[in-house]
């Protein structure tokens, strides 16, 4: 029998965050249809029909349990990976046959009648680091001097004005192996000769002043609501960039300043999300400077330090209890 008025949760195979949701949309008894895209089309079937304004009905179908898309009341899409087509097709069928699956499966998805978090276009508009640093200062937010360049000379003359360090940032996460390890690019302060480097030529790099903190601040915002924790770094590796060293760190609940909270309502309802995971630097003087909103970034590791109602909030949300 098809699952009715569920939670459709689109991830992959391996997800803790969507794990901590799942168990808590079933502690209420919430049904739950979990699916990734990867599985389509081998492990997962969709057949879909409309039928004038009644809007889309059909099922997504897994070989054990089926989906009512017209009861879908709201879907959490956290990371799902891309479609899988077997071995023996060309790469240009391949292509053809991705290119379908987006824009038919993702596309029918994206018609539900449901709310989304987040809704996956504006996530990915959100995810454009110059775009967020725009409309976190446009939104009241206090944002580090920043300079976007593939120009040497440039960054000199960034770093010969700033009268502070600088601190390079990629746009988006870098993560692979190198000689059999892991590794990761994460924030770093640059030496004197880094800035002189010619393969800053290659790319757009992103460059910011150094901002002196006494802490930094994970907020997690879930429609509307907020919750803040102080991340303590107490390694030197930390103090650059907390997430290069996860077991040096301790956190602590805090209340952000009323600009700040209106700030980040502001900018979220600018980017017409519902959940945001925002980074701040707080200086010694207090002030709060921000760094970077993820439209999905992971909250667990906070929620289980200090105890915040994160889950709770996002299950709320995709219940349709929450904030209208």
């Amino acid at each position: 029998m098809p699952t009715a008025d569920a939670v459709l949760v689109l991830t992959g195979t391996f997800d803790p965050t969507a794990d901590l949701v799942i168990e808590e949309l079933n502690r209420r008894g919430t049904p739950v249809f979990r699916a990734d895209t990867a599985w389509f089309p081998s492990r997962l079937a969709v057949t879909a029909g409309l039928d004038g304004a009644s809007g889309w009905g059909g099922t997504l179908a897994t070989g054990r349990r089926a989906l009512d898309l017209a009861a879908v009341r709201s879907v959490y899409f956290r990371r799902p990976t891309a479609p899988e087509f077997p071995g023996s097709m060309s790469a240009e069928a391949r292509r053809v046959a991705s290119a379908e699956a987006r824009r038919g499966l993702g596309g029918l998805l994206s018609a539900l009648p449901c709310r989304w978090l987040p809704p996956p276009g504006r996530a990915a508009d959100a995810e454009y680091k110059p775009f967020q640093l725009r409309v976190a200062a446009e939104s009241g937010l206090r944002v580090p001097r920043t300079l976007i360049t593939n120009n040497p000379e440039a960054v000199r003359e960034f770093a010969s004005g700033l009268g502070t360090p600088v601190v390079y940032k990629p746009f988006t996460p870098i993560r692979g192996t190198l000689d059999g390890r892991s590794v990761a690019v994460y924030a770093s302060v640059l030496e004197p000769g880094d800035i002189d480097q010619p393969s800053i030529s290659t790319t757009a790099h992103l460059f910011q002043e150094w901002v002196p903190k006494a802490h930094e601040v994970r907020l997690t915002a879930v429609d509307g609501t907020l919750f803040a924790a102080e991340i303590h770094a107490n390694s030197t590796a930390a103090k650059v960039d907390w997430r290069s060293d996860y077991d040096s760190l301790t956190y602590r609940v805090c209340d952000p300043p009323d600009d700040v909270a209106r700030g980040v309502r502001r900018m979220l309802d600018t980017l017409g999300l519902p959940y945001g995971a925002f980074d701040f630097v707080v200086s010694p003087s207090g002030d709060w400077t921000f760094l970077e909103v993820n439209p999905n970034g992971q909250y667990g590791f906070v929620e289980q330090a200090t105890g915040l109602p994160i889950t709770a909030a996002i299950c709320d949300y995709l219940e349709g209890s929450a904030r209208a």
